[in-house]
């Protein structure tokens, strides 16, 4: 995947021109040529303030539509992961971990992206709740029992051993939607349901509301995402959307 030097698409000159003086493209004696030699990490800092132009910039460089994942995904996670780093919530922003529930579970829907020097680290499979829907996510809780995943923002916390063997405690950042996780005991493990072994299956196999990644992958997941780094679970919910004070503060 491009790191560096990108393709002169579109949406580039868009943002390049954007951010001309700020990330100092250059001109000729004339004043009126572009240096298309820009990178990704000068457009993301030039553009700390304008989340969606960063995001798009971010999303079509890394060619994230090429995997799946939705334009939107990227913009929500990349602006409300730009407001815990502002606040200081977030230890290591160096990853970000999005869960694209826009898609059905049978897709490679988890994005760990690796946030300081632009690229794809992991893209997996992750499981929905029980409760949520079968080959898609459609129903979505912070109530306890309730065998739903939750929306929004969490930071990732310590590892322990439990019933799933390594797991991954989760601290939900949005009162609401997902505060209660720590309560619901959902936190990443590894599941033997969930892979590519379950393919032909008529839908993966959900968990009690954790986002549950294949178990021969939890152990490189978990270490890579442990320890203070930003994990977003997204889905189109205009009750999220709207009601969301990290992406609406």
């Amino acid at each position: 995947m491009p790191k560096t030097i990108l393709s002169l698409s579109t949406l580039c000159l868009i943002v390049c021109f954007s951010l001309f003086s700020a990330v100092n493209a250059g001109t000729n004696s004339s004043g009126n040529t572009f240096n298309a030699s820009v990178t990704i990490s000068s457009i993301a800092e030039s553009a700390e303030n304008n989340a969606e132009v960063a995001a798009n910039f971010i999303y079509d460089s890394l060619q994230l539509s090429e995997i799946g994942m939705t334009k939107e995904a990227m913009k929500y996670a990349y602006k409300g992961h730009q407001a815990l780093v502002k606040k200081g919530s977030v230890p290591n922003a160096d990853i970000l971990t999005v869960v694209d529930f826009s898609q059905p579970s049978h897709k490679k829907r988890m994005y760990i992206i690796d946030m300081k020097n632009y690229k794809v680290l992991i893209n997996t499979y992750v499981a929905h709740g029980k409760n949520t829907g079968l080959q898609t996510a459609e129903r979505f809780s912070n109530k306890l029992e309730s065998l739903q995943s939750s929306l929004g923002f969490y930071v990732t916390k310590r590892t322990y051993s439990g019933k799933h063997g390594l797991s991954l405690k989760l601290d939900g950042k949005e009162k609401g939607f997902n505060d209660n996780a720590e309560a619901r005991a959902v936190v990443l493990h590894g599941a033997d349901y969930i892979g590519d072994h379950r393919l032909g299956s008529a839908y993966m196999g959900r968990s009690f509301g954790c986002p549950a990644v294949p178990q021969a992958q939890s152990l490189k997941i978990i270490n890579l995402i442990k320890d203070g780094t930003t994990l977003f679970i997204y889905h189109p919910s205009a009750k999220y959307l709207h009601g969301s004070k990290i992406l609406n503060g």
